[in-house]
C-alpha cells in the first residue's frame, strides 16, 4: 500500500516534469455552436447599401410583451451570481475584470449603483457555486503494442484533491499512477498515507488494437481550483482486471484504492495471462495529468498528448477528452424556481435588446461586446446547456427580431444550428414550436407586404428579402418536422399569402388613382397609369422577385402575373363597354385625345400580355387572351382619326414647302414630311400587333385605302401648287420646281411600295387561307394590291400632268424650231437646220438630268413622243412635196433618236422606236415614194392580208390558173363562187372582174369579167385568159386581183367583194401548164374581203394631185369605199 505522501509527491513531481498541459494540448478545432464563441461578422452582402429599407412593420400581436422591474432584478442577481462564480482559463475574447463586467451589467439592466451594491452583497453572502467535471473519454490512438502488434487498451482515471503549488513544488521529483510497484505498496504501514480517491472510473477494454474507441462519460466532483484529473491507459491481457477494477466504484477513499491495487494484484498472481512476474511485466501505456483550473471556461475538446510515468517509461499515441465544468448547485432566486433554459433565456432577450440599441438598427449580425459575450458564455457554462438547449438563441433573436430587424443571415444561422444539434429527448418542443410559428407567420405578413416592405428601389431590402426567403430551410430541418408535424407544406403557406398581397396592393393602387371617377377619357387615363405600374411591378416580379423565390419553391412571377392579369382584364373590359356605348350613341365622336388614350391603353394591356411568355409551357387561358375584341369598334374610329390628321398634316407640308431640295436628296421638305407621317402610322399599327391575323385584313385594309388616297392627295396638290407657280417664272425655274415634285410624287410612291411588307400582307393572305380557304387568300390579295394598282395608277396620272405642264410650257419653243427646220432651204445642210433644236432640247435635259432622280427620266420619253407628233403633224402637213424634205426630217429623227438614246444610258431603243415613232417612220418612208412604189406597196399589203383571211363573211371563190411558159400565156378559171352576201333581197347578181396589178406594171392588159349569173349566190363562171412575161410575174407585187359585183339594172354595180392572189402562186418554173396534165392541179379557194384601202398610202396618193396615174388609182379606190359605204 502506497502511503499518500508518496502518491502526491508522484503526481506532482510527474505533472512538473512534463511540459504545461496548454503547450501539450493540440489547438482546439473551432467551435461551431453559436454559442461557444463570438460571433463572426457577417461577410459583405450582394447588393448592400448604406440607406436604410423600409421598416417592417407588422401586427402589435407579435410584438413580446416588456419584463417587469422585479423580474429584471432577480435576472440581473443571475448575471452577478455568474460573474462572482466564474471559473475555468477564459479565452482572450472574454473580459476578465469584475469591475468591467458589472459595470456593462448596469447598463443593461438599467441598474443603479445602490441598487447594484445590494444584490451583490447578497450574491457574495449566498453559497457559492458547486461545480461538476464531466469527463468524455471518447478514443485513442497510436497506442504502443503491448502484444505482438496490438494491445489490448481500457482507461482508469480519477480526481487527485486539494494539490496546492507549494505542495507541488516539494514534491516536483516523485511520479503518480494508479499502477505501483509490489515493493513500494508493501512499504505503506499507514492507512493515513493512501490516496483518498474521491471517484475512479474504468471504461471497457477494447482488445487487440491500438486506436480504440470508447466514448464514455463520467462525472467527477471535488474542489474545481485545486484538484487534479489524473488518467491511465493500460494494457490488459484479462478482461477480469478490469471488472474487478470497475467493482472499486462502489466505495471510496482509501480502502477503495487498496482493494483495486489488490484486486489487481490478485488477478494477474493467478491468472494465465501473464507467465512473468508483476516485476517484469510493464502494461502501463501512458497518462494524463489535467489541473482543473487550467481547464477552459467552455471545456475542452481535442486531443491529449500521453506521458510517460518516468524518464524509463516508453510510451506513445494521443488520446481524445472532452471536459466540461458545471455547476450542479446555485444559490440564487430564478435558479430555484425556473429552468436554467428559461433564466439563460430571459438573460440573452435582456442582453440582446441593449446590445442592438448600439448596434446598426436593421442589419445586425448578433454580434454583441465582449462583456456580453463574457456574461452568456459563463452563464451557459455554468447552467450546463447542451449544445441544442443553448440553440434557444434562436427563440430569443426570432423573437426580438419581431420588434427590432437584425439580420436574417444570424437567424438562419441560428436554424441551421438547431438542425444540426437537434435530439428531440433534450429540449421542450412546445418552446421551439411557438417560436416556428410566430416567425413563420412574421415573415409570411412581411411577404404579403413585400412591395413596401422590399421595394426593388432599396439594394438593402432585396438584399433582407433574400435572406428572409431562407424560411424554406425551416421545413426541411428535423426539429421543425417533429415539433410543427401539421405544418408541413410551408411553400403553399407562402403561395396563399403572396396571391393575397398581390391583390391587396392592387385594390390599394384603385383606391389611390380612383380610375372610376371624372369623365370617361380621365377614367381611361386613370387606368393606364395603373396598368404601367402592374407592369412595372411584373417587370420586377420577372427580374428581381421571382429568383429570390427559388429558395421556397414558389413561382413568384407566376402567382402575382396570374392575380394582377385577372383583376386589371375585369377592370378594362368594364371600362371598355362604357367606351363602346358612348360611341356607338350617334352624336358622339372620338376626339383626338380620346384616340390617343384608347391606343395608349391598348400597348400598356399588350405589354401587360406579353409577360406571358415567362409563364410555364402549360399555362392555361388567360384573362386578356382576346382583350384585343374590345377595341374592335374604338380602333375605326381611331383610324378615321389619324387619317384626317393625316390629311391635314400634308395639307400644312405643301403650302409651306419651298419646293427647295433637302440636304443630298433631290426632293422637299413636303415629301419628307409625309413619308415621316405614313412612317408614324405604320409604327403605331406595328405596335398594335393585332394577334388576330384574320381579323387585321379589315384594318389593314382601311391602313392602305388611307395611304393610298393620302398619297394621291398629295400628288394632286403637288400639280395645283406647280399650276400656281408657273405664271410669271422663267423656264429653268420652272422645270427645276417641276422636277422636286416630280421627285416628290416619286418618293412617296417608292415608299408605299414596301407596304405589303410594312404591313404583312403575306401574314394575313396566310390567315385568311387558314379561316377561309384559298378564296380568302385571293380576296386579300386582289383587294390589297387592287388599291395599291390603283394608286400606282393614279399617281402615274399626277406625273403625267405634271410632265405636261413642262411640256406645253416647252411647246411655243419646240414648234419654233420645227419650222425652222421644214422652213429651211434645201442649200442648209441638215446639220445647220436641226442644231437650234438640239441646242435648246439639251440645255433643258441638262435641267432634267440634274435635277430628276432616275425613276422620272421617263420625262425624257415624253419629250421625245411630243417631238415626234410635232414631226409627225408637220410631215402630214406637207405631203407632195420635194423628197428632200421629208430626208430632212428623216435626219431630224434619227439625230433625236441618238441624243435620247445617250449610247445606251437614255431611253431604250425599244421603248423609242414604239408608237408614234412607227407612225412617222411609215409616213416618212412612204412620202419619200413614188406614186408606182406606194400603189405596189398597197398590193403587197392585199396579198400579206389576202394570206391571213381563213374565213370570212363575205364568201369565197373557186379558180384554177395555168401558165404556158412557152406562149406566156396565163389560163384563169374562176369555178364558181359561194356564200357571196345578198346585195338585192337575200339574192345578188354576180360577175367577177379580173384584172392583173398594177396597172402600170401590165399596161396593155385589160380587164376582164365573167357573165352576169343571176338571183343566185353561189355562181358558176367561166375561163379567161392573159398574156403575162416572165419580168412581170416576177415582182412581188404582181398578182390577179378578183372583184365581185352584184349587176343592177338601174344604177351602178355593188361591190361585194374581192381577192387578190399574186402571180408568184402559179407563174413559175415547173408549174404545170394549161395541158391536159395542168388541168388536173386542184383549184385555190380565195376568200373574199371587203376591207378599206389603206389610209396612209390613199392619202398621199390623193395629195399628189399632178399625178395622173395616182389620182386614177384613188379615183377607183374612193369608188370602191363610198359603195362600200352605201351599203
Amino acid at each position: 500500500m502506497t502511503t499518500l505522501l508518496d502518491l502526491k509527491s508522484s503526481v506532482l513531481r510527474q505533472v512538473q516534469r512534463s511540459q504545461s498541459l496548454r503547450s501539450r494540448r493540440e489547438p482546439p478545432p473551432t467551435a461551431s455552436s453559436p454559442l461557444t464563441h463570438c460571433p463572426e461578422p457577417l461577410p459583405h452582402q450582394r447588393g448592400a447599401c448604406t440607406v436604410p429599407p423600409p421598416q417592417e412593420h407588422v401586427d402589435q400581436a407579435f410584438i413580446p410583451e416588456k419584463i417587469s422591474r422585479t423580474e429584471l432584478d432577480l435576472l440581473y442577481e443571475e448575471a452577478v451570481y455568474t460573474v462572482v462564480n466564474r471559473v475555468g482559463v477564459p479565452p482572450p475574447e472574454h473580459v476578465k475584470s469584475d469591475d468591467e463586467l458589472f459595470a456593462y451589467l448596469l447598463k443593461v439592466f438599467d441598474m443603479g449603483e445602490e441598487e447594484h451594491d445590494i444584490i451583490l452583497q447578497k450574491v457574495q453572502e449566498s453559497k457559492r457555486a458547486s461545480f461538476s467535471l464531466r469527463v468524455s473519454v471518447m478514443k485513442a490512438k497510436n497506442l504502443m503494442a503491448k502484444d505482438s502488434n496490438y494491445s489490448d487498451p481500457y482507461c482508469m482515471l480519477g480526481i487527485l484533491v486539494g494539490q496546492s503549488p507549494r505542495e507541488t513544488e516539494e514534491k516536483k521529483e516523485r511520479k503518480f499512477s494508479f499502477r505501483k510497484r509490489r515493493e513500494k505498496l508493501e512499504k505503506r504501514s499507514s492507512t493515513k498515507e493512501v490516496l483518498p480517491a474521491r471517484c475512479i472510473q474504468v471504461t471497457e477494454v477494447k482488445p487487440e488494437t491500438l486506436n480504440p474507441v470508447w466514448d464514455e462519460h463520467f462525472v467527477e466532483i471535488d474542489d474545481v481550483h485545486n484538484d487534479l484529473l489524473h488518467l491511465d491507459i493500460d494494457h490488459d491481457d484479462d478482461v477480469s482486471v478490469a471488472e474487478a477494477c470497475k467493482k472499486l466504484n462502489e466505495v471510496s477513499g482509501l480502502r477503495g484504492m487498496g482493494y483495486f491495487k489488490q484486486i489487481a494484484k490478485s488477478v494477474r498472481a493467478n491468472g494465465s495471462s501473464s507467465s512473468g512476474s508483476e516485476e517484469n511485466a510493464d502494461d502501463f501505456l501512458g497518462c494524463i495529468n489535467i489541473p482543473l483550473n487550467e481547464i477552459p471556461v467552455a471545456g475542452y475538446d481535442t486531443w491529449f498528448k500521453l506521458e510517460p510515468r518516468s524518464s524509463a517509461s516508453k510510451v506513445q499515441g494521443e488520446c481524445h477528452l472532452i471536459l466540461k465544468c458545471f455547476t450542479s448547485q446555485r444559490d440564487t432566486t430564478l435558479s430555484k424556481r425556473d429552468t436554467n433554459i428559461s433564466i439563460h433565456k430571459k438573460l440573452l432577450s435582456q442582453i440582446v435588446e441593449y446590445e442592438h440599441a448600439q448596434r446598426e438598427p436593421y442589419n445586425w449580425n448578433g454580434q454583441v461586446s465582449p462583456p456580453a459575450w463574457t456574461v452568456l458564455t459563463h452563464h451557459a457554462v455554468q447552467t450546463d446547456l447542451s449544445p441544442l438547449q443553448q440553440a434557444i438563441r434562436w427563440q430569443c433573436y426570432s423573437s426580438h427580431h419581431r420588434n427590432q430587424r437584425v439580420c436574417y443571415s444570424l437567424l438562419l444561422r441560428l436554424l441551421r444550428t438547431i438542425d444540426a444539434e437537434w435530439d428531440p429527448p433534450t429540449v421542450r418542443g412546445d418552446l421551439l414550436s411557438d417560436s416556428f410559428r410566430l416567425y413563420t407567420e412574421h415573415c409570411l405578413c412581411l411577404m404579403k407586404n413585400m412591395r413596401q416592405v422590399f421595394p426593388c428601389t432599396s439594394a438593402a431590402a432585396i438584399t433582407r428579402y433574400e435572406l428572409m426567403l431562407g424560411i424554406g430551410y425551416m421545413q426541411n430541418m428535423r426539429a421543425f418536422k417533429t415539433v410543427c408535424p401539421l405544418r408541413n407544406e410551408l411553400h403553399l403557406d407562402i403561395t396563399t399569402a403572396v396571391k393575397k398581397g398581390t391583390a391587396e396592393w392592387y385594390e390599394s393602387l384603385i383606391a389611390q388613382y380612383k380610375p372610376e371617377e371624372g369623365t370617361l377619357e380621365e377614367q381611361l387615363k386613370k387606368m393606364v397609369r395603373v396598368i404601367d405600374i402592374v407592369c412595372s411591378d411584373v417587370q420586377r416580379a420577372q427580374n428581381i422577385y421571382n429568383k429570390l423565390f427559388y429558395a421556397v419553391k414558389v413561382d413568384f412571377f407566376s402567382i402575382s402575373y396570374r392575380q394582377l392579369e385577372k383583376q386589371v382584364a375585369d377592370d378594362v373590359n368594364v371600362a371598355m363597354e362604357r367606351v363602346c356605348g358612348t360611341l356607338e350613341q350617334e352624336s358622339s365622336r372620338l376626339t383626338q385625345t380620346m384616340g390617343e388614350t384608347i391606343f395608349e391603353l391598348f400597348m400598356s394591356l399588350k405589354i401587360l400580355k406579353g409577360f406571358r411568355e415567362f409563364l410555364p409551357l402549360d399555362a392555361k387561358m388567360l384573362a386578356l387572351t382576346g382583350f384585343h375584341n374590345w377595341f374592335k369598334s374604338s380602333i375605326h374610329k381611331w383610324l378615321q382619326i389619324v387619317h384626317e390628321k393625316s390629311c391635314d398634316r400634308i395639307r400644312k407640308a405643301v403650302e409651306a414647302d419651298q419646293l427647295q431640295p433637302v440636304h443630298q436628296a433631290k426632293h422637299s421638305l413636303s415629301a419628307v414630311e409625309v413619308t415621316a407621317c405614313f412612317s408614324q402610322v405604320r409604327e403605331i399599327w406595328l405596335q398594335l400587333a393585332w394577334p388576330d391575323s384574320a381579323g387585321a385584313f379589315i384594318f389593314v385594309t382601311r391602313l392602305t385605302d388611307n395611304f393610298c388616297s393620302e398619297a394621291v392627295c398629295y400628288s394632286e396638290m403637288m400639280t395645283r401648287r406647280i399650276e400656281r407657280n408657273q405664271l410669271g417664272r422663267d423656264h429653268k425655274a420652272f422645270t427645276v420646281q417641276l422636277c422636286i415634285a416630280l421627285n416628290n410624287v416619286e418618293h412617296v410612291r417608292v415608299f408605299l411600295a414596301n407596304l405589303p411588307r410594312d404591313l404583312d400582307w403575306p401574314g394575313v393572305e396566310r390567315a385568311m387561307e387558314e379561316s377561309c380557304g384559298v378564296e380568302g387568300k385571293e380576296q386579300v390579295y386582289k383587294a390589297l394590291n387592287g388599291q395599291l394598282f390603283n394608286m400606282d395608277l393614279d399617281l402615274q396620272r399626277e406625273a403625267k400632268r405634271l410632265i405636261a405642264q413642262l411640256t406645253d410650257k416647252m411647246l411655243p419653243e419646240l414648234r419654233r424650231y420645227i419650222q425652222h427646220i421644214s422652213l429651211s432651204p434645201d442649200s442648209i445642210n441638215n446639220d445647220e437646220a436641226v442644231s437650234p433644236l438640239m441646242k435648246y432640247l439639251q440645255d433643258t435635259v441638262l435641267i432634267l438630268t440634274e435635277n430628276l432622280v432616275k425613276e422620272n427620266l421617263t420625262v425624257l420619253q415624253s419629250m421625245w413622243e411630243l417631238l415626234l407628233r410635232m414631226i409627225l403633224d408637220t410631215v402630214t402637213e406637207n405631203r407632195g412635196v420635194q423628197v428632200e424634205f421629208y430626208n430632212r426630217f428623216q435626219y431630224t429623227v434619227e439625230t433625236l433618236l441618238q441624243f435620247f438614246h445617250v449610247k445606251g444610258e437614255g431611253l431604250s431603243l425599244e421603248d423609242m422606236k414604239s408608237g408614234d415613232y412607227k407612225v412617222l417612220d411609215e409616213e416618212l418612208r412612204l412620202n419619200k415614194c413614188s406614186s408606182f412604189d406606194l400603189i405596189e406597196q398597197y398590193y403587197l399589203e392585199k396579198i400579206s392580208h389576202q394570206k391571213t383571211l381563213k374565213h370570212t363573211p363575205f364568201g369565197r371563190i373557186s379558180v384554177k390558173c395555168y401558165y404556158d411558159a412557152p406562149e406566156q400565156r396565163l389560163t384563169v378559171e374562176i369555178l364558181h363562187a359561194a356564200d357571196i352576201i345578198a346585195l338585192d333581197a337575200n339574192l345578188s347578181d354576180p360577175f367577177v372582174i379580173v384584172e392583173l396589178c398594177p396597172h402600170h406594171l401590165f399596161p396593155s392588159a385589160k380587164s376582164q369579167r365573167t357573165q352576169v349569173k343571176l338571183k343566185t349566190l353561189h355562181p358558176v363562171f367561166d375561163e379567161l385568159f392573159y398574156h403575162v412575161s416572165p419580168e412581170q410575174y416576177r415582182h412581188r407585187y404582181a398578182c390577179l386581183t378578183f372583184t365581185v359585183m352584184d349587176y343592177d339594172w338601174l344604177s351602178t354595180n355593188d361591190f361585194a367583194g374581192e381577192a387578190v392572189a399574186p402571180l408568184s402562186d402559179f407563174c413559175w418554173p415547173g408549174r404545170p401548164n394549161a395541158s391536159a396534165a395542168g388541168k388536173n392541179v386542184q383549184p385555190a379557194i380565195l376568200h373574199l374581203s371587203r376591207s378599206k384601202p389603206s389610209k396612209p398610202i390613199m392619202r398621199m396618193l390623193d395629195a399628189r394631185t399632178g399625178d395622173r396615174e395616182a389620182q386614177e388609182f384613188v379615183r377607183r379606190l374612193k369608188e370602191i369605199e363610198k359603195s362600200m359605204e352605201e351599203e
